[in-house]
């Protein structure tokens, strides 16, 4: 699976995208987050707001409570603004 990364996430990440192959207790959006945040420190401080972080899979914007499922990318970006 793909992860996007948008943003200020981006930035702080220091990286785009990155593939990942999934834990089979990684289920929602909301274990994904948690899981990133597990196994990289600069995702642990990125996300220290997990509130926060708005996700879409497949294009499709979710709540965190959203399951994965078969999506083939998920993208993580935080709250967007008008203008």
């Amino acid at each position: 699976m793909k992860i996007k990364y948008f943003a200020w996430l981006r930035e702080r990440l220091n990286r785009d995208e990155e593939d990942v192959d999934l834990p089979a207790e990684v289920v929602t959006i909301g274990d994904l987050i948690h899981w990133l945040k597990s196994r990289d420190e600069a995702a642990d401080l990125a996300m220290q707001k997990p509130e926060l972080i708005k996700a879409a899979l497949d294009t499709t914007i979710v709540p965190h409570s959203a399951e994965i499922g078969s999506a083939k990318v998920v993208a993580l970006f935080p709250p967007m603004t008008g203008g």
